[in-house]
């Protein structure tokens, strides 16, 4: 499962970013202004960890942005919208007063951040959550000065979590577990949300509906073939059919396959398609290099 820091720093991918921190009785908070050229809009957010004087801390915060100082400490990292995202062209004038301009394609006046109104929105992510009474003031107090408090927090996290569609699906068989753990845990670290039983099941799921539905959805399907993958006629035998079904059906490679002390002759001997499939040897490659190839393969 991802973290609220690393929601924090990947969020708002259709923006472009600057990075720095605020300072508050010494304690510099990290923190970020967001331009939505498309959009027309600016806004602010900041990652707070636990912290004891919170409500201090967001009072002193919002009085700031409350009086149009929406300054942070630049630490020089400007972050464009990632892909293809954004239809235009951003220019950076890194000159003696820093400026960021864009244009949008068809258009043919640049816009500048400096035309932007001042911050009427801001995103706070917390470790630790205020009690009711606190973020009720908070927004209240936030909203006479024509200014929104958006609360992300753990609730936010699990949200986030239960409602991705992932992007890959995990069979494994329950005695590998340790090494698909390993696997998943490592792919949803850097976003890449998985399928995977322990990550993706809550109590009182129906099993077969939610594995057939993440073998739907995710655009791949990761084999951890081992011994005890290709001797099990139980449910990774199932999963195996029913994702080679769907390679036939839509016409796309969707396996991914990672050999654990299995040989070739083994594979073939399960599947003699799934031997002529490129795979990545984790006994030889090892943790880091397989996972880092996976994550490229189904991003």
């Amino acid at each position: 499962m991802a973290t609220l820091r690393q929601y924090f720093d990947t969020d708002f991918s259709n923006a472009t970013k600057l990075t720095g921190t605020v300072e508050y009785e010494g304690q510099n908070i990290e923190a970020k202004i967001c331009y939505d050229f498309v959009g027309g809009v600016a806004f602010f957010a900041c990652y707070i960890p636990r912290n004891g004087k919170i409500n201090i801390l967001l009072s002193a915060l919002l009085e700031k942005f409350a009086n149009g100082s929406t300054q942070i400490n630049f630490d020089g990292h400007v972050g464009l919208p990632e892909g293809k995202s954004f239809p235009g062209e951003i220019y950076v004038d890194n000159g003696k007063t820093f400026n960021l301009k864009a244009r949008i394609s068809g258009d043919n006046e640049w816009v500048s951040i400096h035309e932007f109104e001042r911050v009427k929105r801001i995103f706070i992510y917390t470790e630790t959550m205020p009690i009711k009474k606190c973020t009720d003031r908070l927004r209240s107090n936030a909203n006479e000065k024509g200014v929104k408090i958006l609360f992300r927090s753990k609730k936010y996290v699990e949200t986030r979590t239960r409602n991705e569609v992932p992007f890959a699906f995990l069979s494994h068989d329950s005695r590998d577990k340790e090494i698909a753990r390993e696997i998943a845990t490592y792919l949803q670290n850097r976003m890449c949300p998985v399928w995977y039983d322990e990550f993706s099941l809550a109590v009182g799921d129906h099993l077969r509906d939610s594995i057939e539905q993440g073998l739907k959805d995710s655009k791949k399907c990761v084999l951890l073939l081992s011994k005890n993958f290709l001797s099990n006629s139980g449910w990774t035998k199932k999963e195996f059919d029913s994702v080679f079904t769907r390679e036939l059906v839509e016409e796309k490679k969707l396996i991914l396959p990672v050999w654990l002390n299995v040989s070739q002759k083994e594979v073939f001997e399960y599947s003699p398609s799934l031997a002529n499939v490129y795979a990545l040897n984790w006994s030889e490659l090892g943790k880091e290099k397989v996972c880092e190839k996976l994550h490229r393969a189904i991003l």
